[in-house]
């Protein structure tokens, strides 16, 4: 009963926290802020959704972005495309960029907009934009070449393996239908993408590339008012001068999907879950680091299933653990832990398969995590060495050289008191009540001494 009380209490809570449709509002407003993720691409596809059900006549995608992750832009597009209410897109404010992704979702959109001094473009795959190997031997001028067109020729970066060249042209068909299903500027696309091309706001608008520049979101909405918008050649009238603005607001979900799907977070959940599973193995019955270990080891899994993981990284780093718990359990003075040390290392490095710097797990992050298991290992090590230095304390041998009372002399034999326990001996020499004897072998359950005799 009290557990129903708590859920009850939890789910209404979250419903509170969930934002409300506000059904009034015919233009709803949708922030796009930083690299774009799982958690962008969800805020912005579910924010479209539930405009369309609120019945908004327009929505507005606030965007300043550096670009972000294919998959995520991708689907954010796929919405755009199939949304029944025009979209446009808004590159602000002021300073402002709609680099690489954000360059698609612009050519995407029913509208595209920018505020004066923001910027667009240099939408080359990341893969491509890589430093390139060293440029090529300049060919040999042949008769009959246009000098005039050396420069051109040679400031365009080519594709240097067959992958790159897939994934550029991909990109470039990708954007090159964008631009003619909404008439916009495709052979400057195709620029962005070949050569990572950018344009400020007022040569974007010259080159057909954008729509408009508004200085402003009040702006925009009054040189919106009477555009036509064509959707399932359906002409739509816009009508936006002086609306009402709802602010769609990211809600605890989106939040939480953030916090869990950025890349240093994952791998500090992963860490996290892997030792508090080593934890529980290692002492049966302990309950909390299990539970713990299981629940940040599953936010992890989710997380790297959005995420570009490079499953190699992700090997090294398993086998990297499982090397350093193998020292633990048979110790091998170091050579299981060392080499288990340095493919954890490895492995996180290359954990993020993406050159965006947004989607990297930092290094200060890696060399913390890789100090605290080199920390557990050396700590491992030095209780193992201690350990082999001990006497032995287990089976009889631990008697020999200990000291006893007789407590129970019989017959040539009799019983002395031992680590707390009595002890049948014999003796060369006869023993009785109270004589200090001293353990010599043992034989069998029965111990060998020798009496002790005193000095008094």
């Amino acid at each position: 009963m009290v557990y129903t009380r708590y859920l009850a209490t939890l789910l209404a809570l979250l419903c509170l926290s969930a934002p409300q449709a506000q059904t009034n509002a015919s233009v709803w407003l949708i922030d796009i802020k930083g690299g774009i993720g799982p958690a962008t691409a969800d805020h912005m596809v579910r924010g479209l959704k539930e405009a369309q059900l609120a019945g908004a006549k327009l929505v507005v995608l606030q965007i300043d972005t550096p670009g972000g992750l294919d998959a995520a832009m991708r689907s954010m597009i796929k919405t755009i495309l199939a949304s029944p209410i025009p979209v446009a897109t808004y590159v602000a404010p002021s300073g402002a960029r709609a680099a690489s992704a954000g360059t698609y979702i612009l050519y995407a959109s029913h509208i595209a907009a920018m505020a004066p001094a923001t910027n667009l473009g240099a939408a080359t795959p990341v893969q491509i934009g890589a430093p390139s190997p060293a440029p090529a031997p300049t060919p040999i001028p042949m008769p009959g070449d246009e000098k005039k067109d050396e420069p051109a020729a040679q400031s365009q970066p080519q594709p240097s393996t067959a992958m790159e060249r897939k994934i550029i042209n991909d990109a470039v068909a990708y954007i090159e239908g964008l631009a003619t299903l909404r008439g916009r500027n495709a052979e400057w696309a195709v620029k962005a993408v070949r050569e990572g091309a950018s344009l400020a706001a007022e040569e974007a608008l010259e080159l057909n590339v954008v729509d408009l520049i508004a200085d402003s979101l009040d702006d925009l909405m009054t040189q919106l008012d009477g555009r036509t918008v064509t959707i399932n050649n359906t002409e739509i009238t816009l009508k936006t001068k002086g609306v009402e603005i709802y602010h769609y607001p990211m809600d605890w979900r989106s939040e939480f999907l953030a916090i869990i799907t950025n890349p240093n977070v994952a791998y500090l959940l992963m860490m996290a879950g892997m030792y508090g599973l080593f934890i529980e193995f290692s002492n049966p019955g302990l309950g909390v680091p299990g539970v713990l270990g299981a629940v940040c080891l599953l936010l992890a899994m989710y997380a790297f299933q959005v995420l570009p993981v490079s499953y190699v990284g992700l090997a090294l780093i398993i086998l990297g653990v499982g090397l350093m718990a193998a020292e633990a359990f048979a110790p091998s003075f170091g050579i299981l832990g060392i080499g288990g040390l340095i493919a954890f290392v490895f492995g996180s490095i290359m954990l993020m398969d993406t050159d965006l710097p947004g989607y990297q797990i930092a290094l200060p992050i890696i060399a913390t995590v890789a100090i605290f298991s080199g920390g557990l290992l050396v700590f491992g090590l030095s209780m193992i060495l201690k350990a082999r230095r001990q006497d032995v304390v287990t089976g009889l041998n631990h008697l020999l050289g200990l000291t006893g009372i007789v407590e129970y002399p019989h017959a040539g034999n009799a019983m002395v008191r031992l680590d707390g326990e009595l002890w049948q001996v014999k003796s060369d020499a006869p023993l009785q009540l109270n004589d200090k004897v001293s353990v010599t072998a043992c034989d069998g359950l029965i111990l060998q001494v020798k009496k002790e005799h005193n000095n008094d």
